[in-house]
């Protein structure tokens, strides 16, 4: 564990690693095991397991560009289930969902020439329960989404576009959206996060949710 965690933080090679972390292999083994076996999503739900007040949620979306290693795994050479593994692109799109302390609920993947939008929808579904309200930029206005906010009994603080009507969206509500951006900068911290060495999306996932985890145990 140590040495997986000492890897993902650092982002060297995992040949590099110091020898008091034991073998390279075994800590890479194990990490590709744990990730087939969602070991790592049940640590994330495990840390993050308590009462939650969802007064606010905030949604993001950020893209982060695959380091030119990680596109190997999308050449003609590879087999099928490698590549379907890759689909996501050089370009993975991550969306988060953060409550009110600025720590991470769930997360989502998806290719990078996708809009983020189409992922709120689970992300919010996943919550135990409906937030009063939903905090989000302009890359999610939109009628329908605002809809399905004001049914499931949500508030959305969503501004208009610059073309569309406006609508009502509380100033002091939005000024917290900068908490979810705060939890994308310290995730990002974590630099195979920012570089995305990772060939699958699987793995990607996986560290993903290491540096949530150990985020939430660091609060």
């Amino acid at each position: 564990m140590s040495a997986i965690f000492w890897h993902q933080q650092n982002g060297a090679q995992l040949r590099a690693l110091p020898s008091k972390f034991g073998s390279w292999w075994i800590a890479a083994q194990l990490f590709i095991r744990w990730s087939k076996l969602a070991v790592w999503q049940r640590l994330f739900e495990k840390v993050k397991d308590r009462d939650f007040v969802l007064g606010m949620v905030f949604l993001n979306g950020t893209t982060i560009r695959a380091h030119h290693k990680a596109t190997e795994a999308a050449q003609k050479g590879a087999t099928r289930i490698v590549r379907r593994l890759a689909a996501f692109g050089t370009r993975g799109l991550r969306c988060v969902a953060a409550d009110g302390h600025d720590s991470a609920l769930s997360f989502m993947l998806s290719p990078g020439q996708a809009h983020e939008l189409p992922s709120a929808y689970t992300l919010l579904d996943d919550l135990p329960h409906p937030p009063i309200y939903v905090v989000c930029d302009r890359g999610y206005a939109s009628h329908k989404f605002r809809e399905y906010l004001w049914n499931r009994g949500s508030r959305p603080v969503v501004p208009s576009r610059k073309n569309d009507p406006e609508v009502a969206c509380p100033k002091w509500a939005y000024r917290h959206r900068h908490l979810v951006e705060n939890l994308s900068a310290r995730l990002k911290e974590w630099r195979t996060v920012a570089t995305r060495y990772e060939k699958t999306a699987a793995s990607f996932f996986s560290v993903i949710l290491i540096a949530a985890t150990a985020d939430y145990i660091n609060v």
